[in-house]
């Protein structure tokens, strides 16, 4: 267990990146509980580099990483993290319901001969209904529209019971009625205690659920505040930065946790 008031997340001088290449370098930040913090920047700043640095799907290079109270490479307790990936679908060839896929979260939390527990069950009933998927948690997920695809793999997320919910570009290709469905949910949950990271360059419809903002430029935190405070240094700058795409990633090391099964992505670096 973590001792109470220990940071989430707390990094000094921290570096990410791919074999030798520097995609974020000396960061400096702390990521409490119950804050719901948006990971902001232009493509190619280092948002996902940076998330995945955490998750220890990226290299560290340089710099201190304390996830949970735990050095990075000492840390094991990976369902603690929970963790929806930038995909923009589902595999439509996937056969199983949502309420399969959403157990899948719940996997870390018994050996894998055992049955599911009623109180498993509980939990994927509970994290299904947070997303606002209740009636349609017996249809198939290739069935379902993009922006409830992503409920899906948020509600999966839910089902580990972790203590910081970590999203790349949950709002990213999907219509307008499904980022507000999707900004719905993240509203419900910050409401409910969730500590939250959400990696997006799309603040339009998270606006007034974000309790903080840290943007990044070129790698580095270009700022680290409020929302308000957000709000007038890009009224200061007058616009982002230039786009640019991240190198590609090597395969991730063995053990590491993304999404499980089926409906996740072939391993790389998403676009920032």
């Amino acid at each position: 267990m973590t001792a109470a008031g220990t940071p989430l997340v707390e990094l000094r001088s921290a570096s990410f990146g791919y074999g030798d290449r520097t995609v974020v370098s000396g960061v400096d930040l702390t990521i409490r509980a119950g804050e719901v913090l948006a990971l902001l920047g232009p493509n190619g700043s280092g948002k996902s580099t940076l998330v995945r640095g955490v998750l220890g799907l990226a290299d560290r290079l340089g710099g201190e990483v304390n996830v949970l109270g735990t050095p990075l490479e000492r840390f094991r307790d990976h369902p603690r993290i929970g963790y929806v990936p930038q995909r923009h679908s589902l595999s439509a060839s996937v056969r199983a319901t949502v309420s399969e896929v959403v157990a899948v979260g719940r996997l870390a939390h018994r050996p894998w001969w055992a049955p599911a527990s009623r109180t498993d069950r509980a939990v994927v009933r509970d994290a299904i209904e947070a997303v606002g998927l209740a009636d349609r948690a017996e249809e198939e997920v290739a069935r379902l529209s993009g922006g409830q695809q992503r409920r899906v793999l948020i509600a999966r997320a839910l089902a580990g019971a972790p203590d910081l919910l970590v999203m790349d570009e949950p709002t990213a290709g999907v219509d307008h009625a499904s980022q507000v469905a999707l900004a719905e949910v993240l509203r419900r949950l910050a409401a409910d205690g969730t500590s939250m990271v959400v990696v997006t360059h799309e603040l339009d419809a998270l606006q007034d659920v974000v309790t903080r903002i840290v943007c990044l430029d070129a790698g580095h935190v270009d700022l680290d505040g409020t929302p308000e405070q957000w709000a007038a240094h890009t009224r200061h700058e007058g616009g982002s930065g230039h786009h640019h795409d991240e190198p590609r990633a090597a395969l991730p090391r063995p053990g590491a946790v993304l999404g499980s099964g089926p409906l996740d992505p072939t391993p790389g670096v998403p676009r920032d």
